[in-house]
């Protein structure tokens, strides 16, 4: 493997870096550090022509960023309980935008993903930089959702529900910058408004996160790798192709999400008001 400086090559404005000359399967501990140097700014990192990497190597990567998930029912590569297999003919179409799992009190510090099998058009997948969301709302906004957690919630026949509080706005652990932390697929309410001011919030927020000036788009080839922060970004992949698309990602396993301390108590309705928090999901609407 070649000693030289990586060639690093910005993908959009706001964040995202392709980098070449790297070989995934032969890290040295000094290349690693700037693969991690090179992640924390751009937030997303990308690794082309990576087909000979071994799941020995995928599995090896992710532990230099800490513990793995095994993922509890998932298909995994056998042999290897840490990879999940990632196929789009088998339901893997995450076509909505979203941080991993933030319905748990720890949510993943980053996930690697190894993409194997593209369609020849379409197939992509987008980022969006959560500190630049953050910061280019005005400042009474920014002080508002300092003082603010959300409820996020993932309730399904097969998994049932499962549920975590986290701040609106996290503080990176590394970076000490602050990011907004709600996320269309997951986040039901902020607990200390009222629905309908929540429900306004929120939309507002989602729709803000997801505008094109905060985001960019990976085209895949066959091989490619996608390492990412869920720390500080949202993604979605594009669901506009019907050709085979699989690939295979390791997770790692995550922190609990830091904030500023809540400024207000939870919001008490009036004995005759209608609140239902338990019953909304931004996913999935009024039920």
């Amino acid at each position: 493997m070649s000693t030289s400086e990586p060639m690093v090559t910005p993908v959009s404005g706001a964040l995202g870096a392709e980098i070449r000359g790297v070989d995934l399967t032969e890290l040295t501990d000094e290349l690693f550090e700037r693969i991690h140097e090179l992640l924390l700014k751009h937030l997303v990192v990308f690794f082309p022509d990576q087909e000979h990497l071994t799941p020995q190597a995928h599995i090896a990567l992710g532990r230099r960023l800490g513990e793995l998930e095994v993922h509890p029912f998932l298909p995994k590569v056998e042999g290897h309980p840490e990879i999940v297999v990632l196929d789009a003919d088998q339901g893997a179409k995450a076509d909505e935008w979203h941080i991993d799992v933030t319905f748990q009190p720890n949510p993943p510090v980053a996930s690697i993903l190894h993409l194997q099998v593209c369609p020849a058009s379409g197939g992509d997948t987008m980022w969006s930089n959560q500190y630049l969301v953050y910061e280019t709302l005005s400042e009474p906004m920014r002080e508002l959702l300092d003082g603010l957690t959300a409820v996020h919630v993932l309730n399904t026949p097969q998994t049932g529900e499962h549920s975590a509080e986290h701040p609106v706005v996290r503080i990176h652990p590394e970076t000490g910058r602050r990011s907004l932390y709600v996320t269309r697929m997951w986040t039901s309410h902020i607990p200390q408004l009222s629905r309908p001011e929540s429900d306004a919030l929120l939309q507002y927020l989602f729709e803000h996160s997801e505008s094109p000036r905060f985001n960019c788009r990976y085209r895949w080839q066959p091989g490619a790798v996608a390492m990412w922060d869920n720390r500080a970004t949202q993604h979605l992949a594009v669901n506009d192709y019907t050709e085979p698309r699989r690939g295979q990602r390791v997770t790692v396993l995550g922190d609990q999400p830091t904030g500023d301390t809540p400024r207000w108590k939870e919001y008490r309705p009036a004995p005759d008001e209608r609140y239902y928090p338990r019953h909304v999901t931004a996913r999935h609407g009024y039920r």
